[in-house]
């Protein structure tokens, strides 16, 4: 089912920046995963679904049309995955986050997986550009059952021009709850030229970062090692086990490394805790 918000949100679109909202459901019809109802305001899509690995995984792909973020804009992303439905949601390319006059852009981001269902969350990188004044919160909710792999990879910067995040701030959230609570809480604050993304206890001045987070799903003694012996092609990495959650960090200078690094764990996790091969989505390749 496609549907187009109602007047009065769309109305909101009057404000400074632009308003874009996406909402997604999922469901398991038979053996078959597919997009039950979505709806839109502003420039935030999905394409059609796809199946390169069947019907029980359905791929879909959000795209942001006019490929760049500014100041005053406000994004929101909110999926829902019924009972044993399984998505795979990634991006066409990078997300960019602007130079801002003074306004701060947002994107929040909330997931509900219900019992027995497997989120997989794969954007592509997201670039903040100096000066850039962003602020992003997720929320992952996981019912009995419930699993999930996300990751997001950013950089400070555009590093490949020579460009350091010497002004502007980015601040992030991230909270996963599953059926017995809180199991995961990050947030940060990095300001734009700050002594503190010098710090080795932050960033020790590298302006890209990466998170993988793997729930609900167990992952053993041998799984673990062999994550650790993934070798980084670049900075440093690292992988820690916790009773509830998994989690794969990346820190050093490079967009492309991060992500490689990170897909080459979610290449190992992927047969072993979601029973499937890691086929990559092709548009990673284009």
């Amino acid at each position: 089912m496609n549907a187009i918000a109602p007047p009065e949100a769309v109305a909101a679109l009057a404000h400074t920046g632009w308003r874009a909202r996406l909402r997604l459901e999922f469901e398991r019809r038979a053996t078959r995963t597919v997009i039950a109802r979505r709806e839109h305001v502003g420039p935030l899509r999905v394409q059609k679904a796809l199946y390169p690995e069947g019907d029980e995984v359905c791929q879909a792909i959000v795209v942001h049309p006019p490929g760049g973020i500014v100041g005053g804009d406000r994004l929101e992303l909110e999926v829902g995955l019924g009972a044993g439905a399984w998505a795979q949601l990634t991006t066409p390319g990078a997300t960019k986050w602007y130079r801002s006059a003074g306004d701060t852009a947002t994107l929040t981001t909330r997931f509900s997986v219900g019992a027995g269902a497997t989120l997989e969350w794969l954007p592509q990188e997201t670039l903040v550009f100096a000066g850039a004044r962003v602020a992003t919160a997720t929320r992952i909710e996981l019912a009995r059952g419930a699993r999930f792999t996300g990751w997001e990879v950013v950089g400070l910067g555009r590093t490949a021009s020579g460009e350091r995040f010497a002004s502007g701030q980015f601040r992030q959230s991230i909270e996963l709850c599953d059926d017995t609570g809180l199991a995961w809480c990050e947030r940060a604050v990095l300001d734009g030229g700050s002594p503190a993304l010098q710090s080795g206890a932050i960033l020790g001045g590298s302006p890209v970062f990466g998170t993988l987070l793997v729930a609900g799903a167990t992952v053993d003694d041998e799984l673990l090692a062999r994550c650790r012996a993934i070798a980084c092609p670049s900075g440093i990495a690292a992988v820690t086990r916790l009773p509830r959650i998994f989690v794969a960090r990346y820190r050093g200078d490079s967009t492309p490394a991060a992500r490689t690094y990170l897909a080459m764990v979610w290449r190992s996790l992927r047969p072993a805790v979601l029973r499937r091969a890691a086929v990559a989505p092709r548009i990673w390749s284009t």
